[in-house]
Parts: structure tokens; C-alpha cells; sequence
């Protein structure tokens, strides 16, 4: 019989296994959502993202790094080596992202074993942070905590508070104790450094000059040690030139690496900051195509950033060669025939200031630079002359350039219908209110009058007649000492017509840091008749070149170029690379003149070689070709503040041609600033070197067979200069 308590014991009893059910329900089900949750989270991760880890898993775990290649040739026009890479046996250094400070420490002291170090890079910052790196108590020891506290009050951020700290602890390490360091000690540092100067996973030359063979074998025998963890041994290369010619460029070198100014830029295109890059002329023109392309491997980490295996990914290519126009041969010969006469100018009277000579020489038709010299005297240590590479001056230095402009006056003349083919004008000495005379060298006499016509003019080079054209231009009328009103457009007509020549712009040579000359800014009239003869702006010798090069060339500007071919390197070191790129000519513009009047001009020069008044007829009369051109003599100041010389009267010599007649095959330009200080008896070197330079060429290309080879050849010249002596 049922008891009401048994029953109200019995009710909760149920009610309890009521609850709990309830709840064990409510627990499963509680799991059963956070499982779906956690399994569509999985889902997600896995398929929707699982990429995007993948890609972010082997960013972290696989790191490139980059390692030299070659970088590519320079050949002359024949295939001659110019520029060349000599290997050398090398010893690296690869710090892993955890390496540390006393890691490298002790790799640095076992290497200083086995090989010899010098200290000559060594420098006074370089011992002091060794001298606390092995005295660290002892060096800290000497900042009181009065200067500690000074620093740490500073309102400065705490990288700075923390370099004003080490430099404090390195001016209180005393030449003493500096001097304690032994030479084995400064032997560790010097290699050291080296294993320091770049970022992890990035090969660093510990030892690239004068390793030994002994040397090379000892590392390379060890290279598994545990103790040279990260050391390596490789073949590096040094750039070697064949020549001392300026405009094959420089390279830095891996010391040197990447130049501040340029550190951002060569860095986005995945350079490493030691690496070789050129820096002037050819070798910085064409820095991506003589790069080359890195080679590459992976370094596989753990999660601890440990490596644990190397991956090749990408061999890497060497730099591309560059196939030159110049012919070496040429050159030399052209070198020595400027040279020469320029010491022999220098030995003769009148001679303080002439220290430069130029000849530029160019095919007319495609652009081709056959010739680009430059040379200046110096002295060497022990005060000798000596004949010094000056190339780059051809197109960065300008000079007044005298009469051998005045086919462009005269073409701007036609142009702007200031004068017609045959006219005849009077050559008589000109006077302008507060000016000097003006006239022509062979019509000093005030109002003597000699009727000249266009041809005539160009032949005895008469300033008279360029005058005229230039007073034309203007619309101005000359009475004799009286003054005359220019208007400023026509120094613009006439600048602008010479710029049609490449005169006053740049020529467009494949060469950094083209000069274009300079403009007088007055605007009086006697400025512009000296505008007319080639005595007021300034031209560059290639410039002068290109102008005579248009003219020969049937009135078209050809774009002038050192670089003829790029090929893939060579595969086998004898022949040359298959051709990858031709530089093919390019036309800048076509002069606004007639053939006629185009071809008048070319007779006028050939006049000036063969005709009874010829200026040049003493030089090129007798010559095996038919050749024409220009000579040029203008009256200039010198400008050089501290010089005794300064402010003082000298002549610029200058010179134009262009051979054969018919069919030019070379364009040609000399020039010769401050060749003398004395206007009695004037050098007649402009005129002497044209002539031997063009003999010269015709004796050289005559003898050469047709035959095209891909051969390499040896250097025209047995000279070898690396880098460091080119600099």
C-alpha cells in the first residue's frame, strides 16, 4: 500500500529523471552545433581559403635567394673583346635568418684559420665595436648612470637614445685599448665585417682577391664542417677592360655595391644591395641587358626559420654581349694620330692653354660611330706630360666651333628665303654703332668691296656673306655705324634651323649625360652675326658631327649610335652568341631644303678641299678621294677663375668632312679648343688630323676582307685594366 510520502518520494524521483533528460539533451545537441560549426569551419578553411594558406605557407617557408651571374661582354665591331670577365676563385658567406651574433663570431675565427685576410678595410668604428663586442661589460662599464640617465631624459624615441649610448660607449674605448687587440683578433674582424654587410639568406665575399690555391682547397675540404656553417666556396668574376676608353663605362664593385642615390631604384627590380651595376657611359646605358639574369634557389625552413634543405629553382643566364660599331683598330689608329699632334701642339709657341682634341667620325647613312676620341694632357707622378682618355668630352663638353657652321647658315638662309642659289652679294667690312669691325680675314679694308656668290662664300669662307644672310633673317636693314634693331625671334628662326643639323640639341646618342652646348642670351646685332659664324653658341664635337653627317647624308639627321648588335652570351667562349637585337638606323628628320640646295652647300665644301681658294686645298688636293668639308677658326675667351689665363684671348680650331664625294661612307669632325693665344700664325691642326684621319680609315677598311665571322678575337690591344684601376 502506497504511503503519500512513498508517493511524493516517487513523484521526485520522475521529475529529476525528467530534468536530467532534458538536459542531456540539451548538452548533445549544444555539441552537435559547435561539431557543425567547427567541421563548416574546417570546410571553409580547407577549400574556400585553402589556397591562400598554401600560397602564404611557402612565402614563409620557402625564400629565394639570388646569386651572381656573369655579366655580359663588350666587343668592337670585328668581335674583339673590349670588355671582358676574368674568373677568380672566391669564398662566401651565407648567414640564415636565426644566425647569431657569436655564431658568426666563431665561423669568422675558424675561417681566419685557413685563410689570410688583409686589414686594409678595416676601420676605426670597425675595431671599437669589436673591442665591446669582446669587452662588452667591461666597455659599458665606463657610461656613469648620470650619463645613462642624461640619454634616457632626452626627448627622443629610444632607437635614438640607444645609438647616442653606443656612440658615448665607443668614444670611451681609448687607443690603448684598441691597440690590445692582437692580429689574430683583427684578422676575425676583417673577415668578420665582411659576413656582416649584408642581409640573411644573401651570399657575401669574404675573399675574392688573391685566394690561393691552397687556400681554395682548405675551405672547400671543409665546407661540411658544423663550424664554417654557411661558408662556401665559388668562382666570381672581375670586370677587365682591353682599353683606357672612357665611354665603355664602369662598374662598381661588389665592395661598392648598388650607389646610395640609386639604392631604391635597384632594389624594386630584385637586385641585392652588393650587387654590380654600371655607373657611367656604356656599362650604365645598357645596365639591364649586361645585367643578365640571376640564378636562384630555395632555402626550405622550419618553423624555427632553420634552413633544412636548398632547392634550385632557376640556373639564371648570363648578361647579353654588346657588339660595338667601333672598330678597335680604327680607334688606336684614330687615338694616335690626335695624340700625337696634341703633344706636339702642346711643345710649340703660343701653347699655355690648349690641353684638349677631339675627332668624332661617324657613317653618315646609318649612324654608326666609327671613331669617338678625346684626349688631354696631364701629368703623371713624377711630372711628365701624358696624353690621358678624354672621349666623354665629345659629347659633354660644348666650344665655339667658328666657320665650319656656315653650311647651316647658309641652308637657313634658303630656308627662310634670305638668299637664293647663285646669288651674289658683296663682301665688304661691316660696322655696327659700338661694335668692332666686322669682316671677312681675307677683306680687312674698310669699303673695299669683292663681289662673292653662295659657292664662293662657303669656298673662302666669307663672313660678310653669312652676315647678310643672318641681317635678312632679321629683316633688318645695316647702314654703316649705325645701330640695328634685332628682333628676338630671329635668333630662334636661326637656332631652330641649325637644331634641324643637331646643333644646340641632342644628338640622341645611346650614351648617358648628353650635353647640348650653349645659347648666348643677347639679343643684339652683333651677337647674331656671330651667331652666323659659329662664334657665339657653343656645339658639342659630335654634335658637329651629326651637322656634317646631315649634310652628306642628302639633308636626313641620322640618329648616331655606339651599339650596333646585342647577342646571347657565347656557349661555347669561341664564337659569338646568336643575334637577339639589331639597332637598326633611325632617321630624326629630313633638313627643310631642297636637294638643290642641299647639293650646292656640298659643292661649296668640295671647293673648300680641291678649289683655287680652298682653305683646306693644301690638305685634301692630292688625296686619293674625292672629298669635302669645312674648315673653322673661332676667337674666344678663356674662363677658368683662378687660372693666370683667365679673361684672356685665345682661337678654337675646328674642322668638317665628309668622303667620298659621291658616296660618303665616313663623316667626320675635329676640333681643338684654346690651341693657341696668339692670332698670328694659327695651327693648321684641325686640317692636318682631318686629313690623316680619313687617309687612315680608307688604308685600314681597304685592307679588310669582306668575310663576316662570329669569331671572338683577342683585344686590338694586349692592355688589361680591372675595374678598380679603370675607376
Amino acid at each position: 500500500m502506497n504511503t503519500p510520502q512513498k508517493r511524493r518520494v516517487s513523484l521526485a524521483k520522475a521529475k529529476l529523471k525528467s530534468h536530467t533528460v532534458f538536459r542531456m539533451n540539451i548538452l548533445f545537441f549544444s555539441i552537435f552545433l559547435l561539431f557543425s560549426v567547427l567541421i563548416l569551419r574546417l570546410g571553409y578553411l580547407q577549400i574556400v581559403k585553402g589556397e591562400d594558406f598554401t600560397r602564404a605557407l611557402a612565402r614563409t617557408e620557402e625564400v629565394p635567394v639570388n646569386t651572381s651571374v656573369p655579366r655580359g661582354r663588350i666587343f668592337d665591331s670585328e668581335g674583339r673583346v673590349q670588355v671582358d670577365n676574368n674568373p677568380v676563385n672566391a669564398i662566401t658567406y651565407t648567414k640564415m635568418q636565426t644566425t647569431k651574433q657569436e655564431e658568426m663570431l666563431e665561423v669568422a675565427s675558424e675561417l681566419a684559420k685557413l685563410i689570410e685576410k688583409e686589414l686594409d678595410k678595416v676601420t676605426l668604428r670597425d675595431k671599437q665595436d669589436f673591442y665591446i663586442m669582446l669587452h662588452n661589460e667591461e666597455a659599458t662599464a665606463k657610461v656613469t648612470d648620470e650619463e645613462r640617465q642624461a640619454i634616457e631624459n632626452e626627448d627622443i624615441d629610444e632607437k635614438e637614445k640607444q645609438r647616442k649610448l653606443d656612440a658615448l660607449i665607443r668614444e670611451k674605448i681609448t687607443d690603448e685599448e684598441l691597440n690590445s687587440l692582437t692580429p689574430e683578433e683583427l684578422e676575425i674582424l676583417a673577415i668578420y665585417r665582411e659576413m656582416t654587410s649584408g642581409y640573411a639568406l644573401s651570399p657575401q665575399i669574404i675573399k675574392n682577391e688573391n685566394v690561393t690555391d691552397e687556400e681554395f682547397a682548405r675551405v672547400s675540404e671543409r665546407l661540411t664542417d658544423p663550424k664554417l656553417k654557411g661558408v662556401n666556396t665559388v668562382t666570381d668574376w672581375k670586370r677587365v677592360k682591353s682599353s683606357d676608353l672612357t665611354i665603355l663605362g664602369s662598374t662598381t664593385t661588389p665592395e661598392q655595391g648598388i650607389p646610395a642615390n640609386k639604392l631604391d631604384y635597384y632594389l624594386a627590380r630584385d637586385y641585392s644591395r652588393n650587387d654590380r651595376v654600371g655607373t657611367s657611359f656604356l656599362e650604365q646605358e645598357y645596365e639591364e641587358v649586361l645585367q643578365g639574369q640571376k640564378s636562384m634557389v630555395k632555402n626550405i625552413t622550419d618553423g624555427r626559420g632553420r634552413v633544412i634543405d636548398t632547392v634550385p629553382v632557376d640556373e639564371g643566364k648570363p648578361g647579353k654581349d654588346l657588339i660595338l660599331t667601333i672598330d678597335s683598330e680604327i680607334q688606336s689608329a684614330m687615338e694616335k694620330i690626335v695624340a700625337d699632334k696634341l703633344l706636339e701642339l702642346k711643345k710649340g709657341p703660343n701653347s699655355q692653354l690648349v690641353k684638349d682634341a677631339y675627332l668624332v667620325m661617324m657613317d653618315p647613312k646609318n649612324g654608326d660611330i666609327i671613331s669617338l676620341v678625346g684626349k688631354r694632357l696631364g701629368t703623371d707622378r713624377n711630372g711628365k706630360t701624358v696624353v690621358n682618355d678624354n672621349a666623354f668630352g665629345a659629347f659633354t663638353a660644348s666650344h665655339e666651333m667658328g666657320s665650319t657652321v656656315k653650311g647651316a647658315t647658309l641652308l637657313a638662309g634658303y630656308e627662310h628665303d634670305a638668299v637664293e642659289l647663285n646669288e651674289v652679294m658683296i663682301d665688304e667690312p661691316l660696322k655696327i654703332a659700338g661694335t668692332a669691325q666686322k669682316n671677312s680675314v681675307f677683306n680687312t679694308t674698310l669699303f673695299n668691296r669683292i663681289p662673292m656668290s653662295d659657292l664662293q662664300a662657303i669656298e673662302r669662307s666669307s663672313n660678310v656673306y653669312m652676315f647678310k644672310i643672318a641681317l635678312r633673317i632679321a629683316g633688318a636693314t645695316y647702314e654703316y655705324n649705325r645701330g640695328i634693331k634685332i628682333p628676338e625671334e630671329s635668333f630662334t628662326a636661326m637656332r631652330n634651323s641649325y637644331a634641324q643639323f643637331g646643333l644646340g640639341v641632342k644628338t640622341g646618342i645611346d650614351l648617358p649625360n648628353e650635353a647640348t652646348g650653349y645659347a648666348g642670351g643677347s639679343s643684339n646685332g652683333g651677337s647674331l652675326l656671330d651667331l652666323s659664324i659659329g662664334q657665339y653658341d657653343t656645339y658639342t664635337p659630335l654634335q658637329l658631327a651629326q651637322y656634317i653627317a646631315t649634310i652628306a647624308n642628302d639633308g636626313y639627321r641620322v640618329k648616331p649610335h655606339l651599339v650596333k648588335e646585342i647577342r646571347q652570351a657565347s656557349e661555347d667562349g669561341m664564337t659569338l652568341g646568336p643575334i637577339e637585337t639589331t639597332v637598326e638606323p633611325q632617321v630624326l628628320n629630313r633638313i627643310n631644303n631642297t636637294q638643290e640646295e642641299i647639293n650646292q652647300v656640298k659643292e661649296g665644301m668640295r671647293r673648300v678641299y680641291s678649289g683655287a681658294y680652298g682653305s683646306a686645298r693644301a690638305y685634301f688636293s692630292d688625296a686619293k678621294y674625292e672629298a669635302a668639308g669645312k674648315t673653322g677658326t673661332a676667337e674666344v675667351t678663356y674662363y677658368d677663375k683662378g687660372h693666370p689665363f683667365h679673361g684672356k684671348y685665345s682661337i678654337n680650331i675646328a674642322h668638317v668632312g665628309f668622303a667620298p664625294f659621291e658616296n660618303p661612307e665616313i663623316a667626320y669632325a675635329v676640333v681643338i679648343p684654346y690651341v693657341t693665344t696668339s692670332a698670328r700664325g694659327v695651327p693648321k691642326a684641325n686640317n692636318e688630323i682631318a686629313r690623316a684621319a680619313a687617309d687612315k680609315y680608307f688604308e685600314i677598311t681597304n685592307s679588310k676582307t669582306n668575310d663576316s665571322t662570329s669569331e671572338i678575337l683577342p683585344p686590338f690591344n694586349s692592355t688589361e685594366m680591372e675595374e678598380e684601376e679603370a675607376q
